[in-house]
């Protein structure tokens, strides 16, 4: 293969890498939190009855907005039914997913297990079959000190501080035909201005994320996003996309592709914000929260039947799929002007980097493509010109055979470099042109001969990390290979 060279400036600036789009998403669907993240019974449950090591992986991505309790749960979750006394707490019949919810993990359990891990609490309201009003009331619940209803529920609890959540998303995929309480566009908007007045008048300091397209495969896609943008864009800081991706008709290279559309999609979405921002002559931007992403196709598993924390949408993941999962990681970094939070859906057990069995506890591809990128976050994005080779997918367009970013982060340089050829190294030359680079400070690789090779349970370390030593710095710029399939994450010292 022709060399490709990643040119890149410090000028050339994007805008700063926001931490939060390395966050997560935790809803009450399959095994997340029961035999997830919350397992009393097993032998690795600490005094809070979390599993310690899950939660020593997760420490591993050092995660920031993690976004509860849904996701489709949330637009049927009663918030009360998950407070006081855990044997008061009523089980019920939950519609998203048809399944039994016995509600012993809530509200504070959530928070308790935020502060544990250093996670930035993301609450997502019922604006399906709850009202603005009980919206406004789970606000005063967590953000307002004792002395009125809510806040000595709270208190009540043992809880007397408030917890002090920021972020509230209004909320979720409510232009999906398959949400409960689903509306059009303008009945949203009007839901969602309501709860976003009350609950911004209980606590002025938080910020709100509207519901926007969940799908660009919707007949409303974009229609939605302007109406509910002329309607709430005054109060909503943020509006939602999502976008789950798979590689259906097993074709890689397309699979691989597709950061086109995610480009694209980001990049439609802000369109949209501007468009609005204009029309309205507003100075306040909206920005971008890409709450929910990943890779999901191949388990479509929903109806849990009726059961206490069945197997739901388990997701096994390959080499494929974790080049994929850093295509997603890429296109955030080179528009972090505009994404400034990503919650990948999700972290235990439902399509996620992690996957328990009893007591035992699996890592999966896309873990290690995720905790690359994350060890290397902070920083400025900048703006990187690919000049390499590039082929044609099938349903994708041209796309380059390496997919990139950088960050600057003061005297280091980040850099993300993903190999899409399934057959052929690419030789690479990172140059930056106001800047020397001196040396190589850190380096690893995920790479495989199989797009498909994933790991299990009786063979884990089939596809992990490696130290990379392929790297050489050489007249102020790097040069390495990269092998077939394979993403790499380097760190350089600059003078």
């Amino acid at each position: 293969m022709e060399i490709t060279t990643i040119h890149l400036h410090t000028r050339f600036q994007v805008g700063p890498v926001d931490p939060r789009i390395f966050g997560g998403f935790l809803e009450h669907m399959g095994r997340a939190v029961y035999e997830g993240v919350y397992d009393p019974q097993s032998r690795h449950a600490d005094p809070d009855g979390f599993r310690s090591d899950v939660l020593a992986a997760l420490r591993r991505l050092d995660m920031t907005a993690m976004r509860y309790p849904g996701g489709n749960f949330a637009s049927g979750y009663r918030w009360l039914d998950g407070i006081g006394p855990r044997d008061r707490r009523p089980t019920v019949r939950e519609l998203a997913w048809q399944s039994r919810e016995p509600n012993r993990f809530g509200t504070d359990e959530y928070i308790r297990l935020c502060r544990i891990m250093g996670w930035t609490p993301m609450i997502t309201v019922n604006l399906g079959t709850g009202t603005p009003e009980e919206a406004r009331n789970w606000v005063e619940y967590c953000n307002c000190p004792p002395g009125t209803r809510y806040a000595d529920l709270r208190a009540a609890g043992g809880h007397p501080e408030p917890h002090g959540i920021k972020l509230w998303c209004l909320g979720n995929e409510m232009d999906g035909p398959w949400q409960l309480g689903h509306v059009p566009a303008d009945q949203y908007a009007i839901r969602a201005q309501q709860a976003a007045k009350m609950m911004k008048d209980v606590d002025r300091t938080i910020e709100l994320v509207a519901c926007g397209s969940c799908t660009t495969g919707l007949p409303t896609y974009m229609e939605w996003d302007r109406q509910v943008l002329e309607h709430i864009s005054d109060l909503a800081d943020y509006v939602s996309l999502h976008r789950y991706v798979g590689n259906r008709d097993h074709d890689t290279a397309d699979y691989l592709a597709v950061t086109n559309s995610i480009d694209r999609q980001i990049e439609e979405m802000d369109a949209a914000c501007r468009f609005v921002q204009a029309r309205r002559r507003r100075v306040k931007r909206t920005y971008l929260c890409f709450d929910e992403w990943n890779v999901w196709y191949k388990n479509h598993q929903t109806d849990g039947e009726g059961q206490f924390a069945p197997h739901l949408i388990e997701e096994v993941y390959n080499l494929e799929d974790a080049l994929v999962a850093a295509g997603f990681l890429n296109s955030f970094i080179r528009h972090a002007d505009v994404v400034k939070i990503a919650n990948i859906a999700q972290i235990v057990n439902v399509i996620a980097p992690l996957l328990t069995r009893g007591d035992e506890l699996l890592i999966q591809s896309i873990f290690y493509a995720f905790e690359m990128f994350s060890r290397r976050r902070n920083g400025i994005s900048l703006r990187p010109i690919v000049d390499g080779p590039t082929y044609e997918g099938k349903t994708q367009g041209r796309a380059a055979f390496v997919d990139a970013s950088a960050i600057l982060d003061a005297g280091r340089l980040h850099v993300f470099a993903t190999n899409r050829s399934l057959d052929a190294a690419a030789p690479l030359c990172v140059t930056l042109a106001d800047r020397t680079i001196a040396g190589l400070e850190s380096a690893e690789i995920l790479t495989g001969s199989d797009p498909k090779a994933a790991n299990s349970f009786e063979q884990p370390d089939v596809i992990r990390s490696e130290p990379f030593a392929g790297v050489r710095v050489k007249d102020g710029a790097a040069e390495l290979a990269l092998p077939p399939l394979s993403v790499a994450a380097l760190t350089f010292r600059l003078f």
